[in-house]
């Protein structure tokens, strides 16, 4: 759960989150690298008067500024190109979750579990209940199981909406007439909070995502009370 004057990202909650909050750190030290490189160079332009001839016209200062900034380009493309292929990958989802976006709340169906599906809307201020989060809180959660891949299958009735949950490093267009999917696998209990990310319309900020990731003995049950409910 992000909080006031965060600076950083929210506590990785998923395998892939870790890698992305892995390479935001090894990209921001290559960055920081450069521009102190670059305002050290410009300080000294500026405060020395003296002028080295050799500098100024010289093959291999040319060289060093041509190959040095492809091996950076390299250092950063490299990792990210084996993240975008870990989010990409779908092996044997042991739960598969269709999200459903609609003007404003989300709908979500248990294929594997038959009839079993809800609607999830956002409570309103005046009925939360103490310690419950304004704005994020929702009546009914996407429960799943943790430390289990999950398939989450995006789509949208109306209008585009996005399914992001960032603690999860997942986010998916939900597009109309569309199947999107993506996937993810809790590494702990908890319970996880995202909001629509596409301009969808005037009550855009008002249907959130909440993901609750529970042991799998819990998660038995739930699904079993809520067919029975159903």
């Amino acid at each position: 759960m992000a909080h006031p004057s965060q600076l950083g990202f929210q506590d990785a909650a998923s395998p892939v989150m870790e890698e992305l909050v892995h390479f935001h750190d090894h990209a921001l030290m290559i960055a920081f690298l450069i521009s102190t490189v670059v305002l050290y160079i410009m300080v000294a332009m500026i405060t020395t008067k003296l002028t080295n001839t050799r500098i100024l016209d010289s093959q291999e200062v040319e060289i060093i500024w041509t190959i040095l900034p492809a091996i950076i380009l390299i250092l950063i493309a490299l990792p990210s190109l084996r993240i975008l292929y870990l989010m990409d990958e779908i092996n044997n989802p042991h739960l598969t979750v269709k999200a459903i976006g609609h003007q404003w709340y989300w709908s979500y169906e248990y294929t594997d579990y038959g009839e079993l599906g809800f609607d999830s809307y956002m409570i309103p201020t005046q009925d939360l209940s103490p310690g419950q989060f304004r704005l994020l809180e929702t009546d009914h959660r996407m429960v799943v199981p943790m430390n289990a891949p999950i398939r989450v299958l995006v789509t949208a009735e109306d209008v585009l909406h996005s399914w992001a949950v960032p603690a999860l490093g997942v986010k998916m267009d939900a597009v109309p007439g569309r199947l999107n999917q993506t996937a993810f696998a809790t590494s702990r209990p908890g319970v996880f909070y995202g909001q629509c990310s596409e301009i969808c319309g005037a009550n855009h900020s008002f249907m959130p995502i909440v993901v609750e990731a529970v042991p799998l003995n819990h998660f038995e049950a739930w699904s079993t009370l809520m067919l029975e409910e159903s």
